[in-house]
Formats: structure tokens, sequence, C-alpha cells
């Protein structure tokens, strides 16, 4: 069955315009606003954040990291325009469709990569206000609202990869469902921002 909406079935709200002094954020209906809640919830799920397992392909530079140390990538790795490598160093080259046998070789996942240069989605260095606030900003999440990250964190495979990151590396101090269930957590009590 298709059905077909015309205009007149639906309504469209303008946007509200962010003032000059505070980047635009994402708001959404708590189911229960619980800014305590909220913020301890977030507090859980950052060291996930801060682990070599996300940061290493949220790095501050153009430069993806490696390793449970977070070292620059070997090869002279870069991120490129579509967050794919630049020129011949693609990171499908090393990085193939799953994880390559034997202690700290390339992970894998058929679609490895970093975010593009136009929403970086910088996690290195990031204190927890820096990152809560960077999740709720949509010019910052390539348009993503709240539910979208969560839906990103909870089912996406690339983000799931963490949790298997091959022979030789740590994965993420909580479980991911423990990650995911914190995270909506945080979203659903209103995504209070850490003090």
């Amino acid at each position: 069955m298709l059905l077909l909406l015309g205009p007149a079935c639906h309504s469209e709200r303008p946007a509200p315009s962010p003032s000059a002094s505070a980047p635009a954020t994402e708001t959404r209906p708590a189911a229960h606003r619980d800014d305590d809640a909220s913020r301890a919830a977030f507090l859980v799920a950052y060291p996930v954040f801060m682990h070599p397992r996300c940061m290493n392909c949220h790095p501050a530079s153009d430069v993806p990291l490696q390793g449970d140390d977070s070292h620059p990538h070997a090869q002279n790795v870069k991120r490129g325009p579509d967050g794919r490598g630049l020129y011949a160093l693609k990171c499908a080259d090393c990085h193939q469709e799953a994880n390559l046998p034997g202690a700290n070789m390339p992970p894998g996942n058929p679609n490895w990569h970093l975010p593009p240069p136009q929403m970086r989605m910088v996690f290195q260095g990031k204190t927890s206000v820096e990152l809560a606030r960077q999740l709720k900003d949509p010019s910052q999440t390539g348009g993503r609202t709240l539910d979208q990250i969560i839906i990103h964190v909870s089912e996406d495979k690339l983000v799931l990869g963490a949790w298997d990151p091959g022979e030789g590396r740590a994965p993420p101090p909580l479980s991911h469902a423990e990650f995911a269930q914190k995270m909506r957590e945080w979203a659903n009590k209103g995504a209070a921002v850490p003090e």
C-alpha cells in the first residue's frame, strides 16, 4: 500500500534560531527530566569515548591514531576529503571487511573510516563538558539529532567493532550494552551537560 501525503497533511515548524552567543544545540523532550541522573549517566559513558577504541578514530588532527597508546598512525595515513584516506593510502587498503588474524593486525569493518573533515567529531582532548556539548550540537554532528546519535552508538557496526578490536587490543571499559544504556539514559533524562 502506498500512502501519499500532500502539503496540507503535515505542518512544518521553522527551526528555532540560536542566539549569537550560544551554539545551536539539539533539544529533545525528556521522558522524565532528571539533570543529576543524566549527568551521572554521561560521566559513566564518557571513558568509552576517551578509550583508544573510540578516540583513535576521533583524533584532534587529520592523522588517525592507533594502538592502545593512541600513537599517530604509521605510514603517514591522513583523513582525506571523505574520511576514507588520502590518495593511494585508503583505509580499506589495510582495514578489510573483518579483523585480520594475529596480534595487532589491522581491525576490520566493511565501512572503516574516520569522520569526514566537515564533521570531524573530535573526542581526543575533550573534557566531559566539551564532549556532551558537541554531541548535542547538530552543527558538529553532521546534522544528527540526539536520537540518531543514540542509534549510531547502539547499532552502527563500526562502533560495535570497538568491542571486538582484534587480538592484542583492549576493548572499552564498559560492555557495549552498558555503554548504550548509559547513553540512552543520558538523552532520555534531558541530555544534561556535566558541570
